[in-house]
């Protein structure tokens, strides 16, 4: 059983300020913000987390890590030195932990030549100091976090381009000090954590199948090649997308061309117990990566908009009737 968790918090960058969404029991369709921050002057965010009291904000920008208070009173600034004047190619991460006391941020410090590897840092929360730091041996361009929702371990997928992806898993123990694992792929791309915990979904960096792994050892439970899907994996791919709709149901998207050269893809729904794959999910999006499953029966699209299968068909017997 998933123990209780506190309404997760998402965020969007509209108008040069970060939108913070709560995502409880009724927010259904358009969601509209708990919160509005402003970013310090002259900052640029890139990526931002809100602890669900909405008492504090931490982002990134492309040199710096900022952390503000819920009234938007700046906290505490950490830069990252040297300055890099690299304007693409490497977005710094950030993701709090679960008890909301620590931020985790990701350095793609190699990208932005800073004469050094990345870096995976972790702050406290209210005071910006530092609690841990793992020297990388990566250059990524850019990372994803994923915090388990039962221990608060910390995952982080590293995406280094043509050359693959680096998982790794950082813990906090009871002693304050961190220890951190790398898991052995140079080729798979963390999609999402099971809702209970469990269990957590890859993807082929070359895009061939779907896994799912045993948490935290990373035992494959289940692999799903493009060919199970009744596709042929010359024509077909699995998109770097999808993840846990429910505890016992996943999300594995397929994409492709047809003749005529126009892209399409598909949401299948994987029963994770069994290995089963049980059907499709109709969604209404505009690319693969606009659905975001909430490991609770419903997912986030574009807007954002959270979705379940039943404000789905109302929608769709709305537009029935309204002729569309």
């Amino acid at each position: 059983m998933t123990p209780p968790q506190l309404p997760k918090v998402i965020t969007r960058h509209r108008d040069g300020r970060i939108h913070a969404y709560v995502i409880d029991a009724g927010a259904f369709e358009m969601l509209e913000p708990a919160a509005v921050f402003q970013p310090q002057a002259g900052d640029e965010v890139v990526a931002s987390v809100v602890r669900p009291d909405r008492e504090r904000v931490v982002y990134t920008t492309l040199n710096r890590v900022v952390c503000l208070t819920g009234t938007g009173d700046l906290l505490w600034v950490s830069d990252f030195e040297p300055h890099s004047d690299v304007p693409h190619g490497h977005q710094p991460g950030c993701a709090l932990s679960l008890n909301g006391r620590t931020v985790w941020v990701y350095r793609p410090d190699a990208m932005a030549e800073r004469g050094g590897g990345d870096q995976w840092v972790v702050y406290d929360v209210d005071s910006g100091a530092v609690l841990g730091r793992r020297e990388l041996e990566t250059v990524g361009h850019g990372a994803g976090h994923h915090v388990h929702p039962v221990d608060g371990s910390i995952y982080l997928n590293i995406g280094e381009g043509q050359d693959g992806s680096v998982i790794l898993r950082g813990t906090a123990g009871p002693d304050g000090e961190v220890e951190f694992v790398t898991y052995p792929w140079s080729d798979r791309c963390l999609i999402d954590l099971a809702p209970g915990g469990e269990q957590f979904m890859t993807v082929d960096h070359g895009q061939a199948d779907a896994s799912f792994h045993r948490h935290p050892s990373g035992d494959v439970l289940l692999t799903l090649p493009v060919e199970a899907f009744g596709y042929d994996p010359e024509e077909t791919f699995v998109e770097w997308s999808g993840g846990y709709l429910t505890p016992d149901t996943a999300v594995v998207t397929l994409g492709g061309e047809t003749e005529e050269g126009e892209e399409w893809f598909r949401h299948h729904l994987i029963d994770v117990r069994t290995g089963t794959i049980s059907g499709e999910m109709t969604v209404e999006v505009a690319h693969p990566y606009d659905l975001e499953p909430l490991g609770d029966g419903t997912w986030l699209t574009d807007g954002p908009v959270r979705c379940s299968r039943a404000t789905e068909t109302d929608s769709v017997q709305d537009d029935t009737r309204m002729g569309r």
